[in-house]
């Protein structure tokens, strides 16, 4: 098996949003030697994550952030982590740090509505995600 690894980063501009990383994706696996196998997409950060989510309709991005709000509020009391950012680390543990995609004939294989989104849950700030590309 072989391996490919890249990693980018971004620039996130609210507290709380998903930015669709499909694009940044895609580049890697298209310079990496690998035409079949699978890719892990995976955020080296504690107050932010990575998903796969509807596409079609930004509605959907808004209703996803919004319910997180209402499960995890900001100021919630009781919460004593000394940053003041409890609610970002309990939605990226809900979230998550990685996803894996299929890969065949170089092209990752994603539902017709589906897309990758790196979620912050803490920004504006700038982020890593780091692609790791295994297969033939």
């Amino acid at each position: 098996m072989k391996v490919f690894q890249e990693e980018f980063s971004l620039r996130t501009s609210k507290r709380n949003e998903m930015i669709n990383i499909d694009r940044s994706v895609r580049d890697i696996v298209e310079r990496s030697p690998i035409l079949d196998g699978d890719l892990v997409v995976f955020c080296p950060h504690t107050t932010a994550a990575i998903t796969i989510n509807e596409n079609g309709d930004p509605d959907s991005v808004h209703d996803i952030l919004m319910t997180f709000e209402e499960i995890f509020p900001k100021d919630r009391p009781g919460y004593r982590h000394m940053e003041g950012n409890s609610d970002s680390h309990c939605k990226s543990s809900l979230v998550g740090a990685t996803e894996q995609v299929l890969i065949k004939e170089g092209q990752l294989v994603l539902g017709t509505w589906q897309s990758l989104y790196f979620c912050e849950f803490d920004g504006p700030r700038t982020r890593r995600v780091i692609v790791q590309v295994r297969g033939v």
